[in-house]
């Protein structure tokens, strides 16, 4: 990380902010306002946070599951006809193993993704094997579509609802339970045949905001150009969206970041997701390599 930053600090103008918020983003005739407020360096208290505002040519929209929350609160800016990105929700469980029949696992397990009605087909990476730092194995996740009440958590334009049913609701499906043990077992007992179902036991939840509903085949890492202006890409500011970056993308981040800079900021090019994802791999197979080659 020391290195990365140094990278940024040692460029042209470039720097690196922490403990910094961006409470708004708005279009621009050629690039973005974006306004910010930044804490002191001791924790300091809100009303001594420093405010801030910078013109941007680009913004990499770049929050994680949270990007199309961005995009849907500026959405109109952009342009009378956005329509704003609806998100589903799908919510993932862990267990814990302890018992037999993983005595000879040394390595993380990926089941291949089942197809067909009713089956997760690629909506996730299936319930896999994964070893912890303290070498526990642990199964996960399973995948459990919610969808929340109207008026729960977030609302289509990217707020959020604050008031306590909605964050009952949240707080209800992040608590994890033994429901899911029985699907989760026959899930792993197709390539783990020899554990035993008492020996999982409920860990911890997740909730991932989807890009697409159930049955519908992987749609992830989507990059979307929108541009300030109305969408002039000659005299409006490009931002670009890293949208429904799931697992892998810590792995792959370093190579989204090459690829974004190489591919994206100064072109027009139009690309698909199923593409995105190839582009991606290539992009980090690229870097593996240059990393792992012995100087």
């Amino acid at each position: 990380m020391e290195s990365l930053e140094r990278d940024v600090t040692e460029s042209e103008n470039g720097s690196v902010v922490c403990a910094t918020t961006v409470n708004r983003v708005d279009a621009a005739e050629d690039g973005w306002v974006v306004q910010m407020k930044t804490t002191g360096s001791h924790g300091s208290e809100e009303s001594e946070a420093e405010a801030d505002a910078v013109m941007a040519r680009t913004v990499i929209n770049a929050t994680g599951l949270s990007a199309p929350f961005i995009l849907n609160s500026i959405g109109k800016t952009l342009s009378p006809s956005f329509s704003p990105i609806n998100i589903w929700y799908a919510r993932g469980s862990y267990a814990s193993y302890h018992g037999p029949g993983v005595s000879n696992v040394k390595h993380l397990i990926y089941p291949v993704p089942e197809t067909g009605k009713n089956k997760h087909s690629f909506t996730s990476l299936g319930t896999h094997l994964t070893i912890d730092l303290g070498g526990n194995i642990k199964f996960g996740p399973d995948i459990e579509w919610i969808e929340p009440p109207a008026g729960e958590g977030w609302k289509v334009d990217g707020s959020l609802v604050y008031d306590e049913r909605a964050m009952d609701y949240w707080m209800d499906h992040l608590i994890a339970s033994s429901k899911q043990i029985p699907s989760m077992y026959q899930s792993v007992r197709s390539y783990l045949p020899g554990i035993k179902e008492e020996g999982l036991q409920p860990d911890y939840v997740g909730i991932r905001p989807k890009l697409g509903p159930p049955n519908t085949g992987f749609q992830d890492f989507v990059f979307r150009k929108d541009y300030a202006a109305g969408g002039d890409k000659k005299t409006g500011g490009p931002m670009i969206s890293l949208l429904g970056i799931e697992s892998p993308g810590l792995t792959s981040s370093l190579a989204i970041g090459e690829y974004v800079e190489r591919h994206l900021v100064d072109s027009v090019l139009s690309i698909t997701p199923v593409n995105n994802r190839l582009v991606i791999v290539n992009e980090l197979m690229e870097l593996l390599t240059e990393l792992l080659t012995p100087l």
